[in-house]
Order: structure tokens, then C-alpha cells, then sequence
């Protein structure tokens, strides 16, 4: 008994260990191929939930270096830039956005605000990456006019603190149409003419268990949002896990990942 006891405590610290120090670190790319001809062969990156802590800048350059990696027509990032509610915790947004605005496209980058970037500055972290060159949506929308690719870009505040409106965001639309979100909990009130909408947020539970799936995912939907692609009423949301980690610095089943999607 004494010797079983020993063994699920050593496996417990080599779990402990393993959430810890190996798979927030362990950054992937999760590819989706969407159809839609007037799209089709459009390449799209989304990163989000960054979290970065004044001792991850060399994972954030890593970060970067694996999106321009992936030769992007287009870059989309979904808030949470910086990590915690006070400032101490987090690298200060200049230093992220500065990195931030080593990222490469063909078509340019476009951000939103999550609810961390709110409790700690918004409108700091908002400057911040405007003048590192990358367009902030918050409640608006652009259109994306080259040679190949004629499409509209709408980007909706954080849900969570209350500032989305999403009626203005898609103010004058036309199609197609990309709908950026931090939170996926927007979902049921988009219209179903937005063909994709990307989120973020739950970063696909952080924690998840075998057979179980996501322990928390800080939605009022449960795991109805947690990760993945979502198909309801003949409209599309990809919600991503994420890059970094909040509340506890663990990842376990739920690896980091930026996301690539190719039009077809």
C-alpha cells in the first residue's frame, strides 16, 4: 500500500511537472480548411490569449517567428495580450506589440481587445499596438480590397467587460466576411450571413481530462464554446486554445497552438 501510495505521488509530480514546465511551451499549429469560393485560396493566421509574462519574450518571439513561418495572407489576433490585472505581472504592452509588429502578411494585421487588456489598460494596450502598425477592430470593420481578394474584416470589443456592439461592428457590411471575437459567447447572436467568426478566450480549457474534455472554460456555455470548429445555424466559429495561460500556469491535454486556416 505504501509503495502505490509513492507511485500516484511520483506520477502526480511528473504530471504537475509536465503542465508546468513542458506543454505550455510546446506550441503547435492546428490547421482548418474552410470552404468558400469567394475566398478560396486565402490564408489566414489567428493567434490569441497571449498572457505574456515579463519572462516569456523570448516564447512571444517564437511565437512570431512560427506565424510568419506559415507565409500569411492575412494575421488576425483576439486580445489578452498581457497577463494578469496588475501590471507587474505582465510584460508591459510596448514591448509586446513592438514583437508583435515583427509579424509579416501580405494583407496586414488585425487585432481586437479581451477582457484582460481591459482590466489592465485598454486603451494603453490599444496604442500600443496601433503604433506597432496593427489595426485595432474594436466595434468597427474594413474592407480588404488586392488584385485577388475582395472581403470585408469586422472586429467586435470584449464581450466580457461589456463593451461589444455588435450591430455596429458589422455596420454597412457586405460579403464575405470575417467576424473577429475575443469571446465566443457572441455566437448565438450572430447574424447567419457572417460566413466565419474567430474567438478565443477559453483557451480550450486549459486543463482538460481523457473522456471528460474542458474542466473550466470561462463561458456561460460550458464546453458548448470551448475549442475547436463549431457549426450552428449554417454559420462557422473556430475558437482557438490559445498561446498563454491565466489564473493557473498550467497546460495539460490542451497545448498551445496558433491557428491556420486555408480557404478552398
Amino acid at each position: 500500500m505504501k509503495k502505490f501510495i509513492l507511485y500516484l505521488l511520483f506520477l502526480g509530480l511528473l504530471l504537475l511537472f509536465w503542465a508546468y514546465f513542458i506543454e505550455p511551451n510546446f506550441l503547435k499549429v492546428k490547421k482548418y480548411q474552410i470552404k468558400n469560393p469567394h475566398l478560396s485560396g486565402l490564408k489566414v493566421v489567428f493567434a490569441s490569449d497571449f498572457h505574456v509574462s515579463p519572462k516569456q519574450k523570448d516564447f512571444l518571439r517564437k511565437t512570431v517567428y512560427k506565424i510568419n513561418q506559415q507565409n500569411p495572407d492575412i494575421v488576425f489576433l483576439g486580445g489578452d495580450f498581457v497577463k494578469g490585472h496588475r501590471k507587474s505581472s505582465s510584460l508591459p504592452p510596448e514591448q509586446i506589440a513592438d514583437e508583435l509588429g515583427n509579424i509579416r502578411s501580405k494583407y496586414g494585421v488585425f487585432a481586437v481587445l479581451g477582457n484582460h487588456d481591459w482590466w489592465y489598460n485598454g486603451e494603453e494596450v490599444e496604442a500600443a499596438l496601433r503604433n506597432n502598425g496593427i489595426s485595432v477592430l474594436n466595434n468597427k470593420n474594413i474592407q480588404i480590397n488586392t488584385p485577388d481578394f475582395n472581403f470585408f474584416v469586422a472586429g467586435i470589443d470584449d464581450y466580457t467587460t461589456g463593451k461589444s456592439n455588435l450591430s455596429e461592428a458589422l455596420k454597412d457590411v457586405k460579403q464575405p466576411l470575417i467576424l473577429l471575437s475575443h469571446n465566443p459567447d457572441i455566437f448565438p447572436s450572430v447574424p447567419q450571413g457572417v460566413g466565419l467568426t474567430l474567438a478565443a478566450h477559453t483557451h480550450g480549457g486549459q486543463i482538460t481530462l481523457p473522456f471528460y474534455g474542458a474542466v473550466f472554460t470561462s463561458s456561460k456555455y460550458g464546453r458548448r464554446y470551448a475549442y475547436g470548429l463549431i457549426e450552428e445555424d449554417d454559420h462557422q466559429m473556430i475558437v482557438t486554445k490559445g498561446i498563454g495561460t491565466s489564473i493557473l500556469p498550467l497546460r495539460f491535454f490542451c497545448s498551445p497552438e496558433i491557428v491556420v486556416i486555408e480557404f478552398i
